[in-house]
């Protein structure tokens, strides 16, 4: 069968309309015997039937798997160059309180962007020397609770925040461990949005500025100067950026050590995964090689010392557990410009359970859920239900032209900045969110109901 004319060039039409590409789904997604997802033993429907639809579902052997591959990876080629690295889970991707329990028990570090992140990962129990607090626009409010509970690190982004934190550590009586984040200028290949290192944005401190600014931050006897921070991006594909981004803070980094120990070098995250089955990630283990050769590399050029390497990998460990299931509702066969067919599937969810696709134009891919199809490939659109056109949830992919009304349809990879970015818009109830283990479901964020969503209006009578 050839390819739909309206199709992006890089999706090719499936040899199985059905298959799981294991790239883009769970390593515990499966089809049964009779043709239906199953996702570590629970079927579609009955997750369906049981939390109703739309739900995220959690590969829960999975995220633990790859929580715990990440933190391998990066202690064996770490200790291989002599040095150690320090790995944070990034809690903006998705944070509850079982993923942060699930992630520090993996032996990870979590990172937090607000007081409400830094809320969670305290209910979760986590002990907060091992939580690390970013954010441009910290309130004094979140800087004095973070200091107060003890938090082991943070990320100063401005000149203020010296001031703002140093003398929150004074009244509390401790000395706050910070990194100082550094605007790089590296450009990361990745979308617009996406790319936390352009020198016109709101992130960091320049790099000409950046000595300065660990002068005021040692002058303080109450902060402890941890080292530079890095991030350049998010679902980055290549290595290059981040050797880029190294080699730039490396001459800083030797500079800095004239005036004092900089214990540690934190290069960030943002590794990428995959969406569809054409993406083509670097694996966990490449990039920690690479990365201890780069960092091992460029002290070796300076005649340093190998610097402890802190990572905040986010994506590459919740983004491909989970799986978003929605229910079928309309379904459109629309011509366009009188020269090919597009059927649009939509759906009982969109933009307020996954934003991603109106914010960045992201790619996803979809299969049926319910059950296997044997009916020629068609190519389809699965659109949401929200009052706008922009909400598309798949752009473009291939179903058995069949797909009707009623049938269940998974979307995988949603497991990062789905619900994290979830809304909503137009009064949809957000969610639940559902972890599957070894043939059995449970629920670990409760899903809005209309009361929910009600029970702030106060002009609503009781």
């Amino acid at each position: 069968m050839s390819a739909n004319p309206l199709a992006p060039s890089w999706l090719a039409v499936p040899d199985d309309a059905n298959g799981l590409p294991a790239a883009v789904w769970s390593r515990n997604a499966a089809r049964s015997e009779s043709g239906e997802l199953t996702i570590a033993g629970v079927g579609a429907t009955a997750l369906a039937e049981r939390f109703g639809t739309p739900v995220y579902v959690v590969d829960e052997a999975d995220v633990k798997a790859r929580a715990a591959g990440i933190r391998a990876s990066f202690d064996r080629e770490f200790a291989r160059v002599g040095s150690a690295a320090k790995v944070y889970y990034a809690g903006k991707a998705f944070l509850s309180t079982e993923v942060a329990r699930w992630v520090t028990d993996a032996g990870l570090n979590i990172d937090v962007a607000s007081g409400g992140e830094l809320a969670v990962a305290l209910a979760a129990g986590v002990d907060a020397a091992r939580l690390g607090l970013h954010g441009n626009n910290k309130s004094l409010a979140e800087i004095d609770r973070a200091v107060g509970v003890g938090v082991g690190a943070i990320v100063i982004d401005s000149r203020i925040e010296i001031e703002r934190v140093a003398d929150a550590a004074q009244r509390h009586g401790r000395v706050q461990p910070v990194r100082l984040r550094i605007n790089s200028g590296v450009h990361a290949s990745t979308h617009e949005y996406l790319a936390t290192a352009r020198e016109d944005q709101k992130f960091g401190i320049p790099l000409a500025d950046a000595a300065d600014h660990v002068a005021l931050i040692r002058a303080h006897p109450s902060l402890q100067f941890l080292g530079l921070h890095s991030h350049i991006g998010s679902q980055i594909f290549e290595s290059d950026g981040f050797a880029e981004a190294a080699r730039r803070l490396f001459a800083l980094h030797a500079e800095l050590l004239e005036g004092g120990p900089v214990p540690e070098l934190n290069l960030g995250g943002g590794f990428g995964i995959a969406y569809t089955s054409v993406d083509e990630p670097l694996s966990i283990d490449e990039i920690a090689v690479r990365f201890a050769d780069i960092v091992a590399g460029g002290a070796a050029e300076l005649g340093i010392p190998v610097p402890v390497v802190a990572i905040e990998p986010g994506r590459s460990i919740i983004g491909p557990s989970t799986t978003t299931l929605y229910t079928v509702g309309t379904i459109k066969d629309v011509l366009v410009d009188g020269a090919a067919t597009r059927k649009y599937v939509s759906v009982d969810g969109g933009m307020s359970d996954n934003v991603r696709p109106s914010l960045y134009g992201a790619d996803y891919s979809v299969r049926i859920a319910n059950r296997a199809s044997d009916a020629e490939p068609a190519l389809v659109r699965i659109a949401g239900k929200h009052c706008e056109s922009g909400d598309i949830v798949v752009r473009a992919d291939y179903l058995p032209s069949d797909v009707r009304p009623g049938d269940l349809v998974g979307v995988p990879a949603t497991g990062a900045y789905g619900w994290a970015m979830s809304s909503n818009y137009n009064y949809l109830a957000r969610p639940p969110v559902v972890a599957v283990l070894d043939g059995e479901a449970r629920v670990i964020v409760r899903g809005e109901t209309e009361e929910d969503l009600l029970s702030r209006d106060m002009g609503v009578t009781r």
